[in-house]
C-alpha cells in the first residue's frame, strides 16, 4: 500500500507540475527533469519524452552498462514505468498479453492473456500490440484493438473490460490510452467511424462519446492541456484538422485546419504553444501536389457500366495503386463523398506546423505561429529539450529548430547514413536518445548542432519508444527489454 501511495502522490505532484508548467513556460524542461520519477504512459508525463536529471550512460550494447536484460515476446508497444513495476503489451501467436515486470530486478510478476475478437490484419510497421498502456499509480489500462479497453491491478487482476471494434484503419489502429481527471480517454481515427471517447478509470463505464467526422486512418496518442483559466483539454490531431476536446464533456472547444492527412505523431505542449508534424505522401510535399479531376470528369471518362461509382477495374493506374486508401468502406468501388475526401488528401501539405493554444472555434488564421515543410516525419513524435525542436523523418534526417521562431539550427542524415526510425526521440542527463529500426541507438549530445556522443549497437530491431528513469534507460527491442545504467 506505501508503494501505491508513494507512485500516486508522485502522479499528483506531476499533473501539478504539468499545470503550473503551462503557466511558466520556461521552467517546463526544468520542472520535468526534477519530478517526473515515472514514465506513466507513453513517451512519459503528458508525452515530453523528457526524463529525470539523473547520469545516464551515453555508451552501451548488450554487453556493456547492461542493468537487466529481459527476453519478451514480440510487441510495439513502449514501456511505461509506475511504483516498482515496468508494464507493456506483447502478442505470441494468436494470444495477447500485458506483462508486468519488477523495475528493479526486470523479473517478470505476471503475464495476463487478454481475449481477442478479432483477428484483422495490420500494416507491416504495426501489430496487434501496438498502443503502450498507461497508468494512474495504482491500476493499468490497456488498448488492444482486436479487443477492446482493460484494466488491471499492479498484481495482474483484471479490474473491468470494454469491448470495442472492429475497427477499420488501413494500418491498423496505434494510438495510447492517457489517464486524465478520472478518466481513460482513447481516440479511435480509422477509414469511417472515427471518434474520441472518455471511460470511468474505476468502472470503465462509458462518460462521453465524441465523433471525429474528418478524421482518416492515424494513430495520434493524445495530449492534456491546461488553459491558465478554465477547465482541461485534451489536444487531439487528426486529418486535416486537430481539436482540442474538454475533458469533462468531449466538447470540441477550438480547432485548427492545415494538417495532413494522415496523423501518427503525438502533439508536443509547451506553454500555450502546440507543436505537431505530419505527413502522408511524398506527392504531400510543396508544390510537388497531383491534381486530382473533379468527379464528374471522372465518371464521365470511366464509369463504363453507368452506376455512378468508380470500381477499381475502371480505375487509371494511379487511382488503382491508391484505392485502398480512396475506398473507404471498403465497398470495392468509390464514391462521390469518398473521392471528394480524395481529392482533399492530394491537396494537403506535409509540415511542421506551431499553434497557439486556446481560443474558441476554429481559430486556424489567429493561433498560427509558423510553419516548416523539409523532411517532415510520418511517425516519430518531435522532441523539446533545453530550448531546441527535435525532429527526425522515418528515413533519419535530423532537424533542429528555435522553438519559438521555426528557424533551422541544422539539418542532415544523422549518422550520414540512411536508416529506418520509427520510435520516438527521448531525453535527459543533457543527452538525446534516438533508436533506429535496425536497433542502432545514437547519443547526442543536447543543443542544434548535433554533436554525436556515442554510436551503440543493440543487435536486434526496434520499434517502441525508450522509457527513461531511475538513471536509466529502459529499451525495448523485438525480443527483450534492457535497462541501461552506470
Amino acid at each position: 500500500m506505501q508503494d501505491v501511495l508513494r507512485a500516486s502522490a508522485r502522479n499528483v505532484l506531476v499533473m501539478l507540475l504539468s499545470r503550473q508548467m503551462r503557466l511558466l513556460p520556461g521552467l517546463v524542461t526544468a520542472c520535468l527533469l526534477l519530478h517526473a520519477a515515472d514514465w506513466p504512459r507513453f513517451r512519459g508525463p503528458n508525452g515530453f519524452g523528457v526524463g529525470e536529471n539523473a547520469a545516464l550512460p551515453a555508451e552501451f550494447s548488450p554487453s556493456k552498462n547492461v542493468v537487466w536484460k529481459t527476453p519478451l515476446p514480440p510487441g510495439h508497444s513502449s514501456p511505461i514505468l509506475s511504483g516498482k513495476r515496468i508494464f507493456l503489451t506483447a502478442f505470441e501467436g494468436q494470444k495477447l498479453f500485458t506483462i508486468g515486470l519488477d523495475r528493479a530486478t526486470g523479473k517478470i510478476l505476471w503475464r495476463t492473456e487478454s481475449p481477442r475478437t478479432y483477428f484483422d490484419p495490420v500494416d507491416k510497421r504495426n501489430s496487434p500490440a501496438s498502443p503502450s498502456p498507461v497508468s494512474d499509480g495504482e491500476n493499468i489500462y490497456v488498448f488492444f484493438p482486436d479487443f477492446g479497453l482493460l484494466s488491471y491491478d499492479f498484481a495482474g487482476k483484471e479490474r473491468w473490460r470494454v469491448p470495442l471494434g472492429p475497427f477499420h484503419n488501413v494500418y491498423g489502429m496505434g494510438a495510447s490510452p492517457i489517464v486524465v481527471e478520472g478518466k481513460v480517454i482513447l481516440a479511435c481515427d480509422q477509414s469511417y467511424g472515427s471518434f474520441v471517447a472518455a471511460y470511468g478509470k474505476d468502472d470503465g463505464k462509458l462518460r462521453w462519446k465524441t465523433p471525429r467526422t474528418e478524421a482518416l486512418s492515424g494513430h495520434s496518442t493524445p495530449a492534456l492541456y491546461q488553459p491558465k483559466q478554465g477547465p482541461a483539454q485534451i489536444i487531439v490531431p487528426g486529418s486535416f484538422r486537430m481539436d482540442a476536446y474538454s475533458v469533462e464533456t468531449g466538447e470540441s472547444v477550438w480547432w485548427v485546419y492545415g494538417l495532413s492527412s494522415e496523423m501518427k505523431s503525438l502533439p508536443l505542449i509547451s506553454g500555450d504553444t502546440v507543436y505537431i508534424n505530419g505527413y502522408s505522401s511524398p506527392e504531400n510535399d510543396p508544390g510537388r501536389q497531383v491534381f486530382i479531376p473533379p468527379f464528374a470528369d471522372v465518371l464521365a471518362a470511366r464509369d463504363t457500366d453507368k452506376d455512378g461509382q468508380i470500381s477499381k477495374a475502371e480505375a487509371d493506374e494511379r487511382t488503382r495503386q491508391m484505392f485502398l486508401f480512396i475506398d473507404l468502406n471498403a465497398d470495392g468501388k468509390v464514391n462521390d463523398a469518398e473521392w471528394k475526401t480524395y481529392r482533399a488528401m492530394m491537396a494537403t501539405e506535409n509540415g511542421l506546423l506551431a499553434f497557439r493554444a486556446g481560443g474558441h472555434g476554429n481559430v486556424t488564421e489567429s493561433s498560427l505561429l509558423w510553419k516548416y515543410q523539409r523532411s517532415i516525419p510520418q511517425l516519430p513524435s518531435l522532441l523539446l529539450y533545453e530550448n531546441v525542436l527535435y525532429m527526425i523523418n522515418d528515413s533519419g534526417v535530423l532537424t533542429t529548430l528555435d522553438p519559438a521562431t521555426g528557424a533551422v539550427h541544422k539539418q542532415g542524415r544523422l549518422r550520414g547514413v540512411a536508416d529506418h526510425f520509427y520510435s520516438s526521440p527521448v531525453a535527459a542527463d543533457g543527452k538525446i536518445f534516438f533508436v533506429s529500426e535496425a536497433g542502432i541507438v545514437t547519443v547526442l549530445k543536447a543543443g542544434g548542432a548535433q554533436e554525436v556522443l556515442a554510436v551503440n549497437e543493440l543487435d536486434d530491431l526496434c520499434a517502441a519508444t525508450p522509457a527513461i528513469a531511475d538513471g536509466r534507460i529502459y529499451i525495448r527491442t523485438r525480443s527483450a527489454l534492457y535497462a541501461f545504467g552506470k
